[in-house]
């Protein structure tokens, strides 16, 4: 579908590619991974063809059609509706549309028959691109990735940037494009927009390059993951798990190589500086020269998984009591948020506050630092030290300091030297320390920003969005840090690889009141999982009538409805044991295309996933036959109740 070739380009006589080849295949699910800097972005905006290779070739089948969500479409603004933007992924339908509407218009005064014939033609091709269902569908996503049915009439330019770029997400998912290439797409999704999202990608038809720092996002949307390292693309067969695991097998075996061919190297080099003056072994030792000249040599490997050992000073521990919130209220106008709702942190908690935008995650965070205005209930407890992380104070570096001296105001007490030490935690090394805070990229500043939150000698911490525009190094650092932090900290944060890393307590706001799961995020999931089974309905026969009670007449009326609730009740549990098969076989199939040597053979991948498809319909007609018999059995329960 798309191929590339001994791609090379270069930034100012930088190479970030070169001799890179990639093969893009239909229904290939690809996460593209590396370090900041190393060109993930750009090699998305050479394909589309934003940007020319110094070299190398990108090419493209006929039919192929990308679609790119990038971070530039944040400054898109519109007057129209978000439902309209969403819906201008239809171009054809509602092209086909004002035409129909033409021809109706004409038709008021024109009744021959080649107008009628072109309305039938018109409305056959609007038909069959599904035209009256292209609303719902538009819908349909927009609310799946956080808007409320209310908002859908409210003009684009209404909505501040991180919304507006969900839009332009739906509108892409609406498009289906042959290959859609998404650059951080999850940077202003809420959790469950990102699971919405994560469903739908593993059903899309089309072509996945995604580019993401959510490392479970990863796992659950993709099929093979691209690395981009040492100006070239290397492919691994697997998800982002899979990746972790592969790679690490083969730098053994890269280091392994690399410490022989060193050994060998050395013994060569001493048999060639004792040999050299000797006439008899001079054949020999030009032998070896060259040898060693033409020797391809393996590299030696550079692990960038960094083990951090942070030591936390703490001047003051608090008391068992952190802060309390007793039956506390808040609301903005008639947006309520909380409503006499209790809660309590006590020292040790590592609380994770999760839940979609607009539940008021962060006015609670405010709530418990003491910051938000016009509460009542809210106790702080002895001896708590606060320190707050919140994206705003990226804005609160003072430019035109350098790193160290930012970190030396503080206010920690440290030396130079342990201030060194905290800031190569966070990969600032060597004469990194004095770049200006003014050249740093967003992800350089959030990490000043945490490094100066965990030296603050802080015993509570309180983190709001924490792992924003930090790479996965640098997400895996602040876990390690956070692990060895011996104080209490409440996270607000819609990554889930980092809050099954740290949280010991769930916190959510459901109904106004906080709610807390005691226990980890991957416990919390499991147990999430069963409460929305639980909540399935049961269809429950009434109990017979006790002999005390008066009898109802058989009339023949009554006799058939019983008769129809016998059979309808027999046909439910046939349909359910139909369903309970086709949801294991579902399993099959789906454990069966996560392999990714199916897709080397690309007639049995597309073969497998028609038969998924068909099974997934089959399944559908029996879920929809599921729910009509329940409905039927219970009007017949009320007939004869």
């Amino acid at each position: 579908m798309l191929s590339i070739s001994n791609l090379s380009y270069f930034i100012g006589g930088r190479p970030l590619y070169e001799n890179a080849n990639l093969h893009i295949k239909p229904k290939d699910k690809i996460g593209l991974v590396g370090q900041n800097g190393t060109g993930k972005s750009t090699l998305l905006k050479i394909i589309n063809g934003d940007y020319q290779p110094s070299s190398g070739e990108v090419q493209k089948a006929k039919d192929c059609t990308i679609g790119f969500l990038n971070q530039d479409l944040l400054s898109y603004q519109s007057d129209e509706s978000i439902l309209d933007v969403a819906l201008a992924a239809f171009k054809e339908t509602l092209a086909l549309q004002e035409e129909i509407d033409e021809v109706l218009k004409k038709m008021e005064t024109d009744y021959s028959e080649e107008i009628i014939n072109r309305l039938a033609h018109l409305q056959d091709r609007f038909e069959a691109n599904e035209g009256y269902t292209i609303k719902a569908k538009a819908e349909e996503v927009l609310e799946g990735i956080g808007f409320k049915s209310a908002d859908l009439t409210k003009p684009l330019r209404t909505f501040s940037g991180g919304w507006r770029m969900r839009v332009m997400l739906a509108k892409l998912l609406l498009e289906k494009p042959s290959l859609l290439m998404l650059d951080e797409p999850t940077n202003h999704l809420d959790l469950p927009s990102i699971q919405w999202v994560e469903n739908y990608m593993k059903n899309y038809e089309g072509a996945v390059i995604v580019v993401s720092h959510d490392q479970t996002f990863l796992d659950n949307c993709i099929s093979s993951t691209v690395e981009v390292a040492n100006h070239t693309l290397t492919l691994y067969s697997g998800n982002y798990s899979f990746y972790k695991d592969e790679k690490k097998e083969r730098m053994e075996i890269q280091q392994n190589a690399y410490e022989n061919q060193q050994q060998m190297i050395k013994q060569t080099e001493k048999f060639i500086e004792r040999f050299r003056a000797k006439a008899t072994k001079s054949n020999q030792v030009q032998s070896r020269i060259k040898a060693l000249d033409r020797m391809e040599r393996v590299h030696e490997v550079v692990n960038d998984e960094v083990s951090v050992n942070f030591k936390f000073k703490f001047s003051k521990q608090s008391g068992r009591d952190v802060v309390v919130l007793d039956h506390i209220s808040k609301a903005y106008g008639d947006n309520v948020i909380l409503k006499n709702t209790s809660a309590r942190i006590e020292r040790g908690d590592k609380i994770a506050l999760i839940g979609a935008n607009g539940k008021g995650k962060s006015t609670l965070l405010r709530i418990i630092d003491g910051s938000e205005p016009g509460i009542k209930g809210r106790t702080e407890g002895y001896n708590v030290i606060k320190s707050f992380f919140a994206q705003h104070q990226l804005e609160a570096l003072t430019l035109d300091n350098e790193i160290l001296q930012e970190m030396t105001q503080a206010g920690s007490n440290k030396t130079e030297m342990e201030l060194r030490g905290v800031l190569g935690c966070f990969l600032f090394s060597n004469e990194e320390v004095f770049k200006k805070i003014k050249v740093l990229s967003g992800g350089e500043k959030s990490r000043v920003a945490l490094a100066k939150t965990l030296i603050s000698e802080a015993n509570f911490l309180l983190l709001d969005e924490p792992t924003n525009h930090l790479d996965f190094q640098s997400v895996n650092i602040l876990i390690q840090a956070l692990q060895q932090y011996e104080g209490t900290f409440v996270t607000v944060s819609h990554d889930r690889h980092f809050i099954k890393g740290v949280a010991n307590k769930i916190w959510y706001i459901e109904d106004h009141e906080i709610k807390e799961y005691p226990g980890t995020y991957a416990e919390y999931e499991e147990w999430r999982a069963r409460q929305v089974e639980e909540a399935v309905p049961e269809v429950k026969v009434k109990p017979e009538k006790k002999e005390s009670q008066k009898p109802r007449v058989n009339n023949p009326e009554t006799q058939q409805a019983k008769k129809e609730l016998r059979k309808s009740e027999d046909e439910l549990q046939r349909i359910e044991k139909d369903i309970e098969k086709l949801e294991e076989q579902k399993a099959v199939f789906e454990q069966k295309m996560a392999d990714p040597g199916l897709y080397d053979d690309d007639e049995k991948a597309q073969k497998t996933q028609t038969e998924y498809q068909k099974l997934i319909d089959k399944l559908a007609d029996a879920n929809q036959e599921w729910e009509e018999l329940v409905e039927k059995i219970s009007s017949l329960q009320e007939t004869l109740a």
